[in-house]
């Protein structure tokens, strides 16, 4: 089982040292950086899970650092600090951070609440994954990693070209493709008119999804422009 990897960012040394030993203990990889610009540095050189970081740094100071990282980065960062002021606990959470220390701090609790941002950090993703493997439009429910089409719990049955079809459609709803753009993202080929071939596939998607084919509820054709799914 691959280890989560914490990035240390403090100036002082015996404080970097004593969080890495409380982390190793509980089985993480701890990787030490000593200011702001170090700490980018490993950033992005190295697989980081979850960063620990000070406000009073020299060079970066942890604000700015927070802040940079937060233009790229989504991983969780428990900001420390020898302040004790609420406004300084706000700025930190207001630039980024999701957690907030002071010094003297209890290395128990520090790891503590390392752990428990690393659950709700991998959680979150695990949630998201699957809300994105899954489209759900009034009833019509798209499965992208099993390639199935439920409308209403009932399975439906479509061939693999239907479903690219269907997913591209739910992937871009409320913007109109053309039949080009359709055949374009399905096919993989050149056009050659081939709109009769993107009709008659949307005729049968229509046949198996729609109550009602002729006054569809999901695919809607834009005359003279192509084909749609509503918001």
């Amino acid at each position: 089982m691959e280890k989560n990897t914490v990035l240390v960012v403090d100036d002082e040394k015996d404080i970097r040292e004593l969080i890495e030993i409380y982390l190793i203990n509980e089985g993480l990889e701890v990787i030490t950086a000593c200011d702001g610009i170090e700490a980018l540095e490993k950033l992005k050189n190295n697989d980081i899970n979850l960063i620990i970081l000070d406000i009073m740094m020299p060079k970066l100071d942890g604000i700015r650092t927070c802040l940079k990282i937060r233009e790229e980065k989504k991983l969780p960062i428990i900001m420390l600090s020898a302040k004790n002021e609420d406004s300084d606990k706000i700025l930190g959470l207001n630039v980024g951070a999701d957690d907030y220390v002071t010094k003297p701090f209890n290395p128990l609790e520090l790891t503590a609440r390392v752990k428990s941002q690393l659950r709700r950090y991998f959680n979150f993703n695990e949630t998201k994954k699957e809300d994105e493997d899954e489209i759900i439009i009034d009833g019509l429910t798209i499965n992208r990693a099993s390639r199935e089409v439920f409308v209403e719990d009932t399975f439906v049955r479509l061939t693999p070209l239907e479903f690219s079809i269907l997913e591209i459609l739910a992937l871009n709803r409320g913007r109109v493709l053309s039949t080009e753009q359709i055949y374009d993202k399905v096919w993989k080929e050149p056009f050659n008119n081939a709109a009769n071939t993107v009709a008659v596939h949307i005729r049968n998607i229509r046949e198996k999804i729609e109550i009602n084919p002729k006054e569809p509820k999901y695919i809607k054709v834009v005359w003279g422009v192509g084909y749609k799914i509503e918001k």
